[in-house]
């Protein structure tokens, strides 16, 4: 089995064939990422929320239709809802706006009720390429939900309840979320550099997958309750801190003796952060404890798999090349600084959206 060390003295040929810095593996994925991320996104990490469309059975046959749009959508392509034949509106449909998103409103009299019907999002220009969430609630208690494809903007209500749909749409979200969440990814590349080695990664990694599981439950069970855009602008810090205890020497800071320390602390606050996406995504009252579960199971999973990318460059880098350590670990410090760089204007520009 090849061994994880981050030992930097000169290492013999015989040395070289069974070790490697996982630091410097890292390393190289977190500068190519910090790069695409900079070349490639604006300074948002959540800009991927889906369209949520909530509908709920107020009245015997009387459907009020709720389309949350996240203003990553210009306010001239906000969707409204194409209902079938046999529903009728009722009153105008009101269209607000809140903080992140678009809020469209409007009732409908369907004889008969939704099951087995279709209901479709009609944009006015173009169909995004984001996903929708798409949950029906009846009187009685039954909840559908289905979770569409980006590009697919049509739901056929099925006419018997699947709660299972619930646990899928909602684990599939939270693996979205982190895998789209850079500054999550960001700040979990940087835990990895600064552990090392297999043992203190898994034990850093699990104490930021307890910390933010803890708060993520708390917050959206509205038990603690925080203004999320400072927690936003701490969590763009707590990347910048990071990038900066890799930039400097020597290594023999509190960070570096005790990486799970400091994932747990700020795992806290990155766990307010995927509370705020839940909720504004929002969570069926049904099914409450699923989709809170699973969304959380989800987050995880997508962690696992982006922790198994960086273990496939390693193992892969060092498959290809038998003396990439003096290289590699050149590479430690720039990329904490063109981390360090992304996550601080993130900073500014969150602690700027107080205002504005």
């Amino acid at each position: 089995m090849t061994e994880l060390v981050i030992s930097r003295r000169k290492l013999g040929v015989d040395r070289v064939r069974c070790s490697c810095q996982i630091p410097t593996i890292v390393a190289l994925f977190v500068l190519f990422l910090g790069l695409a991320i900079s070349l490639s996104v604006s300074s948002h990490a959540h800009e991927s929320r889906p369209i949520y469309v909530e509908v709920e059975e107020t009245k015997p046959e009387i459907f009020a239709f709720t389309i949350k749009t996240p203003k990553t959508i210009p306010d001239f392509n906000i969707p409204s809802i194409v209902v079938p034949t046999n529903c009728e509106p009722i009153g105008a449909a009101k269209l607000l706006a809140q903080r992140d998103s678009y809020l469209r409103e409007a009732s409908f009299k369907c004889s008969g009720g939704l099951g087995g019907a279709y209901v479709e999002l009609s944009f006015p220009a173009i169909i995004p390429s984001v996903q929708t969430l798409i949950r029906l609630q009846t009187l009685s208690g039954i909840t559908h939900s289905k979770l569409l494809d980006p590009g697919e903007t049509v739901w056929e209500i099925p006419l018997e309840e699947n709660k299972s749909q619930v646990a899928k749409d909602y684990t599939l979200l939270g693996i979205s979320h982190i895998l789209e969440g850079y500054d999550h990814l960001l700040f979990l590349a940087c835990l990895i550099l600064i552990a090392g080695t297999g043992r203190k990664i898994l034990i850093t990694v699990t104490g930021f997958t307890i910390a933010h599981s803890i708060t993520l439950v708390l917050s959206t069970l509205n038990l603690v309750t925080v203004p999320i855009a400072p927690v936003e602008a701490v969590i763009a810090l707590s990347i910048v801190f990071l990038a900066t205890e890799i930039a400097k020497e020597p290594r023999d800071t509190l960070t570096y003796r005790y990486p799970a320390l400091v994932s747990v602390c700020f795992g806290l606050l990155h766990g307010f952060g995927f509370a705020s996406v839940l909720k504004d995504i929002g969570l069926p009252q049904t099914e409450l404890a699923t989709s809170l579960l699973f969304f959380n199971i989800g987050v995880e999973i997508g962690q696992i798999i982006f922790i198994l990318v960086v273990i496939a460059l390693y193992k892969i880098l060092i498959t290809i090349t038998k003396s990439s350590k003096d290289i590699l670990g050149k590479l430690e410090v720039p990329a904490a600084y063109v981390v360090g760089s992304l996550a601080a204007f993130w900073m500014v520009e969150r602690i700027y959206s107080f205002w504005y």
